[in-house]
This record gives C-alpha cells, sequence and structure tokens, in this order.
C-alpha cells in the first residue's frame, strides 16, 4: 500500500512485527512533540495560574485574563512542573527501573512547596512511613487528589505508543503519594500523552487513556460519563460540565474540600481535562479557554490537556500567539530542578529512546521504530472513606474543650492551643471521621483516643512557608457503624524543628 504524508518530519509508517503493531517516527519529529508536550504545560499552567481555585462548583463565565507571551515565565515556579521534572530525574538518575522507593527519597528530601496529597506524604517520609505507603489513606487523608495527576507527564511524554509501559512507571511513582483513583489519574494522563504521538483525533486519545483504567473504578466512570456527554451533544461543553457537576461533584473527601465547593479530587479534574480536549478539537485556543472555565484547578487542568494536545500537534505547530515567549527563556532553570525547557527536552529523548528499546524497538539511524503496545486496564484499587454526611466547626455542639483552648482563624471559626493537657473531644454518628486542622511552623504534639483508646501520638508541624489549613491532624475509616468519640489531648511538646507547641483544630468531617 501507498502512503501519502504532508510532512516529512510527521513520517509515520506502520507495520507488523512478531505480532505488535510498530510505528516509525523520525527522531526530529519525536522531539517536536516532546518539546510540543513541555511548552503546552507551560502554557496552559501559565495562562490558567490567575483562576486558579477562584470557581468553585461554576464555570468561568467572564472574560479570561489577557494572554501576553511574557507570562510564561510563571511556569518556571511551578509545581506542576516542577514536581513533573524532579520525578524525571530520579529516572534519569536510578534508571527505568527506579523504584517507589528510590521516587520516596528524593520526595522526602525535596525542599519546595507542596501542597495536599503531596505535602501529606513528604510528612510521611520524613516520619518514617514507607514510600510504598505514604499516599494510603489509611495515612494520608488526601489519597484521591489531583497531586499526581498533574505530575505524571513525563511518564507519557517518554512512552510514545507504550501504554502498558507508561502505566506501570505510573504506579510506582505514584504510590509515594496518592492511592487508587489518585494514581489513575496518573496513568489515564501518562496514556493519554504515550497515544498522543501516534494520534491526531482527541477523542481517540482520550479512550486511549480510559482504556488504561479498570472500568470500575471511580475515574473510569466519570470519563466514560464524559465521552458519551460529549457524544450526545458535541457543541455545548457547559451542558456536559452540569451533568458532571450533578453526578459526580458531591462526594470530594478531601479535608479541605469535604461539604464544601472546593473540589480537587483527581477524577473530577480529570473529566475537566477531556472537556478541553472533546470540545476543543484540536484548537489551541478552545482547549484551553474550555480546560480553564471548567473551574476548580483551573491552572492544573490547561496545562495537562495543552501539554497533550502539545504532543499531538508538535512544537512547531503551537500557534506564535502562545509560544512565543519560550524563546526568551529556554535556557532558565524551572525551580528547584536541574532543567531548563531545552535540558528537560534533551533529558525526555533519552528516556523515550531507552524506553522504546527496552520494550522491543530500536533506533534505525535517525528513526525511532516503536513496538506499539495496546492499552491494557490496571488492577483495580479505590478509596472508601464512605459519604460524606457533614463538616463541623468547632463551635458545633459535637465539640467540648477542656483547658486552655483560643479562637483561631478570621471568623474565630477554630480552637488553637498550646497548653499541656488541654484536650478537645469530638463525638460522631457514622464510620469515619477527620479531623481538620493546621499544619504551622509551631506545630506540636497531641495524642488522640477513640473511644477511650489510644491511637498514637499526631502533630501539626509544617516546615515550608504560612499555615497549611484544611489538613488533617488525624483521621480513620472503615469503623463499624454508631456512635463514636475522639479525644485529642495536647502534650504541649514541639515537634522536631517547631518552634512551639501549638495544635489548630477547625472542622470535624463525619463519613457514613
Amino acid at each position: 500500500m501507498r502512503l501519502r504524508f504532508r510532512h516529512l518530519a510527521s513520517f509515520l509508517l506502520l507495520t507488523t512485527v512478531a505480532g505488535a503493531a510498530e510505528r516509525r517516527i523520525a527522531l526530529t519529529d519525536l522531539r517536536d512533540r516532546v518539546e510540543g508536550g513541555w511548552a503546552g504545560q507551560m502554557i496552559g499552567v501559565s495562562f490558567g495560574a490567575p483562576t486558579e481555585f477562584r470557581y468553585l462548583g461554576k464555570t468561568i463565565d467572564g472574560d479570561l485574563p489577557a494572554w501576553t507571551p511574557g507570562r510564561i515565565t510563571n511556569s518556571l515556579d511551578q509545581d506542576d512542573l516542577y514536581v513533573d521534572m524532579t520525578f524525571a530525574q530520579v529516572l534519569d538518575d536510578k534508571g527505568l527501573s527506579a523504584t517507589t522507593e528510590d521516587f520516596g527519597r528524593m520526595f522526602r528530601d525535596s525542599q519546595y512547596q507542596l501542597w495536599h496529597a503531596n505535602l501529606a506524604a513528604r510528612r510521611n517520609l520524613k516520619r518514617g512511613i514507607p514510600a510504598t505507603l505514604a499516599g494510603d489513606p489509611r495515612y494520608n487523608a488526601h489519597a484521591d487528589d489531583i497531586d499526581f495527576q498533574i505530575e505524571s507527564d513525563f511518564i507519557g511524554l517518554m512512552a510514545p505508543g507504550l501504554p502498558r509501559a507508561a502505566s506501570e512507571i505510573a504506579w510506582r511513582a505514584g504510590r509515594v503519594m496518592n492511592h487508587g483513583d489518585g494514581i489513575y489519574g496518573g496513568i489515564f494522563v501518562s496514556c493519554m500523552y504515550g497515544a498522543a504521538f501516534f494520534e491526531k483525533d482527541p477523542r481517540a486519545v482520550v479512550e486511549a487513556g480510559l482504556a488504561c483504567l479498570p472500568r470500575q473504578s471511580r475515574y473510569a466512570r466519570m470519563i466514560a460519563d464524559t465521552l458519551a456527554w460529549h457524544k450526545a451533544n458535541p457543541r455545548d461543553w457547559r451542558s456536559a460540565w452540569k451533568q458532571l457537576d450533578t453526578k459526580w461533584d458531591r462526594q470530594d473527601p478531601c479535608p479541605a474540600g469535604a461539604a464544601l465547593p472546593y473540589n480537587i479530587d483527581a477524577s473530577l479534574n480529570g473529566a475537566y481535562i477531556v472537556l478541553g480536549l472533546l470540545y476543543g478539537e484540536g484548537d489551541w485556543d478552545k482547549t484551553i479557554d474550555v480546560s480553564t472555565r471548567a473551574g476548580q484547578d483551573s491552572d492544573c487542568n490547561p496545562s495537562s490537556a495543552a501539554g497533550i494536545l502539545g504532543v499531538m500537534t508538535g512544537y512547531r505547530a503551537i500557534p506564535d500567539k502562545w509560544k512565543s515567549g519560550i524563546p526568551a527563556i529556554e535556557n532558565q532553570k524551572f525551580n528547584f530542578t536541574n532543567y531548563t525547557f531545552k535540558t528537560i527536552v534533551d533529558s525526555t529523548m533519552k528516556r523515550a529512546i531507552a524506553l522504546v528499546k527496552a520494550h522491543g524497538g530500536r533506533l534505525d539511524g535517525e528513526t525511532l521504530a516503536v513496538r506499539t503496545q495496546s492499552p491494557a486496564a490496571t488492577r483495580l484499587e479505590q478509596f472508601k472513606p464512605g459519604k460524606v454526611q457533614g463538616r463541623y466547626a468547632t463551635h458545633d455542639t459535637r465539640w467540648s474543650f477542656t483547658g486552655d483552648w483560643l479562637p483561631h482563624g478570621t471568623a474565630n471559626t477554630g480552637r488553637r492551643s498550646s497548653t499541656k493537657g488541654a484536650e478537645a473531644t469530638a463525638t460522631f454518628t457514622g464510620t469515619g471521621a477527620i479531623l481538620v486542622g493546621s499544619y504551622t511552623n509551631s506545630g506540636g504534639k497531641a495524642d488522640v483516643y477513640l473511644d477511650g483508646k489510644p491511637q498514637g501520638t499526631v502533630d501539626a508541624y509544617h516546615e515550608g512557608r504560612g499555615e497549611r489549613s484544611g489538613e488533617s491532624i488525624w483521621h480513620v475509616y472503615s469503623l463499624k457503624p454508631g456512635r463514636h468519640t475522639v479525644r485529642l489531648t495536647v502534650r504541649g511538646e514541639p515537634y522536631p524543628g517547631s518552634k512551639g507547641s501549638e495544635i489548630v483544630l477547625r472542622d470535624l468531617i463525619v463519613f457514613e
């Protein structure tokens, strides 16, 4: 069969080798697509940054901040990119077989600002929890949050046509900070990136990502719904958004979002990436616009959507409107990393060639022959804390306090104490609960008892900048249904490195 190609650099040849499909991609085209993927992330996150979590449970319907080329410098200090790249550094240092423990050691010793599942994971690692458990909901109440989803791009960018290889790496890296749907977010994004090297149709790319997930998972069911709603109404993205809101945006178990409009769940925000890709129809302006206007994590979502689109189109095809600011910063290092735009592309190219070779491909002159893999659903793993029954501030009758406690927070809805022996008691009826509070530079230690039985010592120390509210001071799931009492006793002791012994409590979240 004779094939015609518009551009020699885009030459892709499909043959059959030992029962597997082989695709050939010129190294110049591979580099162009890798550049497009990294540039897309930089563009998307910089564009969406001003609206990040400013629109909760609603779309952005007014004007978006005007884009100027200089705004791309915002990407140099974004966790979407610096965490992404430091995980890539682990593979550069340790090789393709880097273990969860290898990723964990890097993460434990990192100095950059973190939030949510990432922050909880690093705290766990510093407190001796193994890397393989740092994202487990027993230790991490943010297990389903978006964290690994926004930093998994490095995997897909080195896995052209290799979804199974991408999924396997994602399990090893994602285990550090997430669990279940939180890891599936990274697998989904990685598999979409891998498919984008050889696919021009956004819907086909999304379907390839979905094929990597177990269909029974909450994440997969949400993406399947989004695909169906788009098929039924391919012109009105707000119609699909409303259906997502009605069916799926009600039960985020994150301590910062439970029973609130705020939603940092990986799967919901993953669906917003899909809205951008499907309704964007391969157009840069529309893809970025829709994935931003969907709200919630409105810088991370266009970053992922534009990154995947960047692989589909390649860097050269990105409109100058979006990429013209990159040459001015292409040799500047992303904060907390050893990489510039140019060197992360070089690094990704080397890893992509190595991964292709490790999975039966070969380098044939200036062409890479990829022995492609068909997507396969990974194993099922789900975090099931129960239904969010309610969220109760410390002035609610479910709480009682003894000892020296002071009001805390702008609305005085929280309580704080540094006094040894001060106690907070919360009574609830359900199957799980989170004592929500803050991590601070003055955080101290406390002992926790559940139904009179000791649960261990916790701490509220945060070595980073500022107070981190909406965090789990202590949490428990899968209790026997019924009435339970949790009691926290302040020890009046600082955690090593802390400036004080303070415990801040804000809410009780109850699950049933």
